[in-house]
């Protein structure tokens, strides 16, 4: 069995994370916001109770920042079908355009700092996607 020295790659991840959502990018938001937005992108819509579980934020603060969200044009809340008592969150147009442009922002200065590896390296990251989208379903399984 392969031994993998998680202490490092812990390390690494969290210094790679720093880096990477950290980016440039055209548009500033705080990384509450933007963690609102890409969950929503991503498993919307969704309750807030729902959306607390994800996000590190206690209820009155996530009650803000989504009424916030909602001001800004990013969310629109709408009656749960389900459950007339509930609202779903969702992204508006403007919202998925936050979303979507980030995205392809980070995308474009991913592979601007990709370019500086050697092609062996390149290889090695590239089997490292599958790894780690693995291991992003195991902890979703887990939680």
């Amino acid at each position: 069995m392969t031994e993998v020295d998680t202490e490092r790659l812990t390390r690494v991840i969290e210094d790679f994370n720093t880096i990477f959502i950290r980016l440039p990018t055209v548009q500033r938001f705080n990384f509450s916001t933007l963690s609102v937005l890409h969950t929503l992108s991503r498993s919307g819509p969704l309750r807030l109770t729902d959306l607390l579980a994800t996000e590190q934020l206690k209820q009155p603060a996530l009650t803000s920042l989504v009424a916030k969200l909602e001001q800004d044009g990013l969310v629109r809340r709408r009656p749960d079908p389900t459950d007339g008592r509930a609202m779903l969150l969702s992204l508006t147009p403007a919202g998925q355009r936050v979303v979507r442009s980030r995205h392809t922002n980070r995308v474009t200065k991913l592979t601007e700092l990709v370019d500086h590896l050697t092609d062996a390296e390149r290889g090695v990251l590239a089997e490292s996607v599958d790894v780690l989208a693995r291991l992003t379903a195991i902890a979703a399984e887990g939680a």
